[in-house]
């Protein structure tokens, strides 16, 4: 038989022991939980933070060299899925970037190396294109 001391501490490892398993899996399932929010942040906050790049380049190459104009001729040479600038309301845009992302597929091919205005304003489009778009101006169309 053993000692009553040596049996109550037993028992105690083994209700221990016993919730031990719960408490690693409550873990175990917060643990993922975090990382799975991590995650989806990063996956909404990378695009954004790529373009946002861009953006700076633009900025500084823009900053360095004046406002940039380019002619139609200019613009029409940049008309492929590797190199594609379009024109909106005058102001011109590189969104070769941007083609592998646009959610209406090859559509944004369309107009490539042309005036893309009325496409581009068409019902298809959320009003966050209008903020997005300007990530991609490199300059203004000479008239």
């Amino acid at each position: 038989m053993k000692p009553k001391l040596l049996q109550a501490a037993t028992s105690a490892s083994l209700s221990q022991l016993l919730a031990a398993p719960v408490k690693f899996e409550a873990m175990v399932i917060i643990a993922v939980a975090v990382l799975l929010g991590i995650l989806g942040a990063l996956l909404l906050l990378l695009p954004r933070n790529r373009k946002s790049g861009h953006l700076e380049k633009v900025q500084s190459n823009s900053s360095a060299q004046g406002s940039k104009s380019y002619t139609k001729v200019d613009v029409a040479l940049h008309n492929k899925r590797t190199d594609c600038w379009i024109i909106i309301k005058d102001k011109v845009y590189d969104v070769t970037s941007y083609v592998e992302e646009h959610p209406g597929g090859d559509a944004i091919l369309t107009h490539a190396g042309d005036d893309s205005t009325e496409g581009f304003f068409g019902p298809q489009h959320a009003t966050r294109v209008f903020d997005m778009i300007e990530d991609f101006y490199i300059g203004d169309l000479k008239q």
